[in-house]
């Protein structure tokens, strides 16, 4: 069995995510709702094989499917247990109260998370640079 790339970074990822951590705590999300994002985001390294072209890209097409849990996620971290009643909860009402529209505050949170995990694999390239390790990287990526 050929060993993947993704298999090989893990430490890495575990040094990244200390290192992004200050990134998280002054961004919109909890570490709890940053959990779940980083579980819908897959890494690939697009053009591999190129030195000059090769880097790290954040596969963020699956957002959407976990958009709806980060409002739930921060309300169990927030209040203990969700905050919801028969109306569809106190957050949604409050913010139909102040005139915001949910699906835009879901765009702009999928938009901030998007822009988040583009800088966390451009943060967990530059480690890969750093500690000398890319172009095996990159071989893995391409063999694969």
């Amino acid at each position: 069995m050929t060993e993947r790339w993704t298999d090989r970074i893990v430490g890495a990822r575990m040094a990244v995510d200390d290192e992004f951590e200050d990134r998280i705590q002054n961004s919109e999300f909890s570490r709890q709702q940053w959990g779940l994002v980083m579980t819908a985001v897959e890494f690939e390294i697009e053009h591999p094989g190129d030195p000059d072209r090769a880097r790290i890209v954040a596969n963020t097409d699956d957002l959407s499917a976990i958009m709806p849990e980060l409002e739930t996620v921060e309300n169990i971290s927030t209040m203990g247990s969700p905050a919801r009643d028969q109306s569809g909860g106190i957050l949604a009402a409050v913010k139909e109260m102040l005139g915001f529209d949910s699906s835009a505050v879901d765009d702009q949170k999928r938009e901030t998370a998007e822009q988040l995990a583009d800088e966390y694999a451009r943060q967990l390239q530059q480690h890969l640079e750093q500690r000398g390790s890319w172009t095996e990287i990159r071989s893995l990526a391409t063999d694969s």
